[in-house]
């Protein structure tokens, strides 16, 4: 565990659709990317070096620049054994830990169970986005999910006395059925749990004032909303958002939808990272950056298909900045199926998370003891 004084937060942003690991860390002096990617592939002098044979693409500027001050490691290689080419399966596995069978917990919806076991904090964890990630599911744990900060909260849009007779209405119906049954009192608490987290959650852009001007993709502006949560100070200690569904499926016209994608999440990570620093908070906070897998090796002449052996970034000022776990051989007879290798499981990415920053024993959250990769600063 990291020393801090203050409640360590992990921040995570998923990039939906299967991020292609080949051209985002280019291994530009390895013949075999140029034999297997004739078209889609990134040129050799455009490509930021990181050493003698890989380099970050050529769209993730600001995250370079963090990395060359130690604040990004690099996680190489990620996945689990026997992979599965679904988007839907897939991300599955990576969010309740279960690849042999159909999960139904999230992998962090157990974290905020075991940070918060009595449910005293309904703000416990926020998602910035539509709908709820399986990650964050977990019976009896309330989460908030947010489409937009600014106008966020339940019956906004009426007159304040009309919205207090309203909500009060609304707490009624609710309180008498208090003790009717485990559903009945899920869904009773589920209701006034909304209603907590949504008035604290309001407060939170009325503190936030920044220099940082972000761009105005979801990504940003949800990356935007996170930090004035977190500026906030109001006990968050996970916070979730996606990249726009399935964005970094890039089947076709991948070099130019994967160097807009690209030019938008890095100089997000960049902005987030400098709001935080603006405010104090950069010491406390964590990001992970992850995808459901890779891509093939082979490009389709237009874009990349669906792989394995993909890549994660975890950002801030407590990672042990670098790379870690060695970047799968392009050999032939060292692919999966045409796919690159994992050379390290995901859940020993969680573990480090959940144990060395969190503080948490990992095992129940990951569903098993799993070797992990020393990126935390001890």
């Amino acid at each position: 565990m990291t020393s801090t004084k203050k409640d360590p937060v992990l921040v995570v942003l998923q990039l939906s659709g299967g991020n292609d690991a080949l051209n985002t860390i280019v291994p530009y002096a390895d013949p075999l990317y140029n034999d297997n990617r004739p078209i889609v592939r990134i040129p050799t002098d455009s490509v930021m070096p990181i050493n003698d044979y890989i380099g970050f693409n050529p769209n993730m500027g600001p995250i370079k620049e963090l990395y060359d001050q130690g604040k990004v490691a690099i996680i190489q290689g990620v996945g689990y054994p026997n992979p599965n080419r679904s988007h839907f399966r897939s991300m599955d596995i990576w969010h309740t830990c279960e690849p042999d069978k159909q999960g139904t917990e999230g992998w962090l919806g157990r974290a905020v169970k075991a940070i918060d076991p009595k449910g005293e904090n309904v703000l416990t964890c926020v998602n910035f986005g539509r709908g709820l990630p399986r990650a964050l599911v977990m019976p009896g744990v309330p989460i908030a999910s947010v489409g937009n900060l600014e106008t966020y909260g339940v019956l906004t849009g009426m007159e304040d006395e009309q919205r207090m007779e309203a909500l009060d209405l609304f707490s009624r119906i609710y309180s008498p059925t208090m003790g009717r049954g485990p559903v009945v009192d899920y869904l009773s608490s589920t209701g006034m749990d909304a209603l907590k987290g949504a008035d604290i959650l309001k407060e939170a852009p009325l503190k936030y004032s920044s220099s940082i001007e972000y761009g105005g993709d979801s990504v940003a502006q949800y990356m935007r909303s996170i930090a004035q949560v977190i500026t906030a100070d109001l006990g968050v200690r996970i916070l979730y958002t996606t990249a726009p569904y399935n964005s970094f499926d890039t089947h076709a016209g991948e070099l130019v939808t994967h160097a807009k994608l690209w030019t938008n999440v890095s100089q997000t990570v960049a902005d987030f990272y400098a709001d935080l620093k603006e405010h104090n908070a950069t010491d406390n906070v964590t990001l992970l950056v992850f995808t459901e897998f890779g891509r093939r090796v082979h490009d389709n002449g237009s874009g990349s298909d669906h792989g394995s052996g993909g890549i994660a970034f975890v950002v801030g000022d407590n990672v042990v900045g670098g790379l870690h776990g060695e970047y799968p051989s392009l050999a032939a007879d060292k692919l999966l199926e045409g796919d690159l290798q994992f050379n390290n499981d995901f859940r020993g990415l969680y573990s480090t998370l959940v144990e060395d920053w969190m503080g948490l024993d990992a095992k129940p959250v990951v569903g098993g003891s799993f070797e992990k990769i020393s990126y935390i600063k001890k």
